[in-house]
């Protein structure tokens, strides 16, 4: 394995995954640049790969590194600011979607039987400033403003060996996580084609009829969904319907005991357009002895794919929370606000899904050939950060 550095990893990323042309034209809206944009957009890129978070951290890492990151000359965290408050958000958008659209035909999901897709909702910090077209005010049992804060809905690809989150919907003012997924999750569906995927899983929050009837007959998708109190009806169904009965399946993963209850004909809720639904019961005892319960209900048929498979598609809905939000926040700064504005604050969230993704495909596919193990993701930053450090070799040709 040649050792990573901040220029192959450019390479990879123009050449290999085709992101080429989008640094040449990522929807620059200055009207009269000076810095070219394929500079501005590498380095906010690199930075977050690197896990500067702030405008000013990446403006210090240009300056003590511009050779060795390929960028021309260096600029003031103001450019990078400017940069981002015209910049095209459904360019990003569409470059993400062409990287996975290029990856799956490179044969990244080669050995996978079926792709996933979650979405789920998540709130970012809160600031003190004064609010942008964005912001919630946040205030305390007595009314008391204690802030405002920013929220959005994540698409990730799940279940697929590698999580790629690549869309990013921001919650506005006065509605909430199911309106704007309802806008995220058919533009996912158009912009990826309607064979990209094979089945979307979600939490309960969006069990009711209408996002269901929205994923199944508006987009040909099949759906598993979480069931908790939220639809008594159809949980108390269940419950009755699994009363008194052996487990479908038995096995052990993981060090843990899993037993799978399955039945196709429980009686659906008010709330679903179907008179019964597929509900599956798990209850899995941990190591230390701990029994942990779930339930969820799907439209996919027991033909089409058994409890156990059923079981480890359901599971792939913590691969968002773990490896989308968890990693995104606290390694890749989309916690952070690096510049309070609208479109800045949505074009940060894009760019650190951008990141995610070419950190993942370049460690895990591209670097990950032969029998070497795959690096682990502190190991590519910091062989990342000593390459800065290295003089770039010159083209005496």
């Amino acid at each position: 394995m040649r050792i990573p550095s901040a220029h192959r990893l450019h390479r990879y990323a123009r050449c290999c995954l085709g992101l080429g042309a989008y640094f040449e034209a990522p929807g620059d809206g200055r009207r009269l640049p000076r810095i070219p944009a394929r500079d501005l957009l590498w380095s906010l890129l690199l930075a977050k790969i690197l896990r500067v978070a702030s405008l000013h951290g990446t403006e210090r890492l240009v300056h003590l590194a511009e050779a060795s990151m390929g960028v021309a000359s260096a600029f003031s965290d103001d450019a990078l600011g400017y940069f981002l408050e015209r910049l095209d958000a459904q360019r990003t958008r569409r470059a993400l979607v062409e990287l996975l659209r290029r990856a799956k035909r490179n044969k990244v999901f080669e050995n996978v039987v079926r792709i996933g897709l979650a979405l789920d909702g998540t709130g970012l910090d809160r600031t003190r400033r004064d609010p942008c077209g964005l912001c919630h005010a946040y205030l305390d049992p007595q009314g008391k403003l204690l802030g405002h804060g920013h929220q959005l809905v994540m698409a990730s690809i799940v279940g697929a060996g590698i999580v790629l989150p690549f869309d990013i919907e921001p919650i506005t003012p006065g509605e909430n996580e199911l309106s704007a997924s309802k806008r995220l999750l058919p533009r996912t569906i158009r912009e990826l084609g309607p064979r990209f995927l094979d089945y979307v899983v979600l939490d309960s929050l969006y069990a009711g009829a209408p996002f269901v009837r929205l994923a199944v007959e508006g987009l040909g998708l099949d759906v598993i969904v979480g069931l908790k109190s939220n639809m008594p009806d159809l949980l108390r169904n269940a419950r009755a319907r699994f009363h008194g009965q052996r487990p479908t399946v038995t096995f052990c993963e993981g060090g843990e005991r899993i037993e799978l209850w399955d039945a196709e004909d429980v009686r659906a809720s008010d709330t679903l357009p179907w008179p019964t639904v597929r509900v599956l019961r798990s209850q899995r005892t941990l190591s230390d002895g701990k029994v942990v319960e779930a339930y969820c209900f799907t439209t996919f048929s027991s033909r089409a794919v058994g409890p156990r498979g059923l079981f480890r598609m359901r599971r792939s809905r913590w691969e968002i929370e773990n490896q989308g939000f968890n990693d995104a926040k606290n390694h890749y700064g989309l916690d952070h606000i690096p510049h309070h504005e609208p479109n800045s604050l949505l074009l940060h969230a894009l760019l650190t899904c951008l990141a995610l993704c070419v950190e993942r495909l370049y460690r895990l596919r591209h670097l990950h050939r032969g029998t070497h193990a795959a690096l682990s993701a502190i190991e590519l930053h910091d062989l990342l950060w000593l390459s800065l450090g290295a003089r770039p070799s010159l083209d005496s040709s």
